[in-house]
């Protein structure tokens, strides 16, 4: 294996990919972006900004996109465990509207690759969790948009144990659902 592993999921262009880390007794070191890498890998993205949140269990954020300047994102869990979620939203996608997670924890050495074209969330199923997130076009507030994270057409198996609370935002509460989403913008043409 070289430095790593870039494993295509059921929906083209979206991966996981794991890292290889360097251990020794003083701890590790891993990278977690090369350019090269990732070319020779059919990933051609240049990022341009990198996030980092903070969260608290049961916190759900998501289904989160950018309309007419859609971003393609690299995402990791530096603290704690999420549970990582992309939706298909490209128009002429044989996946349109379908889904895949990935648990991301600091130990499994994981990173999730979502291009542009999907909506994405993830929900805390630590105490707290820290996920960081580097991303292909700049953010937007005026652009962004949203999907419900609980629409039963999209059937997302979230891992919310029985008496646990999802926290979300006022925004994400009212979300349409994917059969009342109509985009005209970028995502025609990914």
């Amino acid at each position: 294996m070289g430095i790593f592993n870039f494993k295509e999921t059921k929906i083209e262009g979206l991966y996981i990919i794991e890292g290889k880390p360097f251990k020794d007794d003083r701890g590790y070191f891993m990278e977690t972006y090369n350019e090269q890498d990732f070319f020779k890998a059919g990933l051609n993205m240049k990022f341009v900004q990198t996030n980092e949140s903070c969260s608290t269990k049961g916190v759900l954020r998501g289904l989160h996109f950018q309309k007419e300047f859609p971003q393609g994102k690299l995402v990791r869990c530096v603290e704690g465990k999420v549970f990582d979620v992309a939706v298909d939203l490209r128009q002429g996608s044989k996946t349109y509207g379908e889904w895949e997670g990935v648990i991301l924890t600091p130990s499994n050495f994981l990173q999730f690759y979502i291009p542009e074209g999907f909506a994405h969330g993830f929900y805390v199923m630590s105490n707290t969790a820290k996920f960081l997130y580097s991303v292909t076009n700049f953010y937007k507030k005026d652009d962004e948009g949203g999907l419900l994270w609980n629409d039963e057409d999209l059937k997302i198996s979230w891992p919310i144990e029985k008496g646990d609370e999802v926290i979300l935002s006022e925004k994400d509460k009212i979300n349409p659902k994917l059969k009342e989403f109509s985009l005209r913008s970028k995502f025609a043409e990914i």
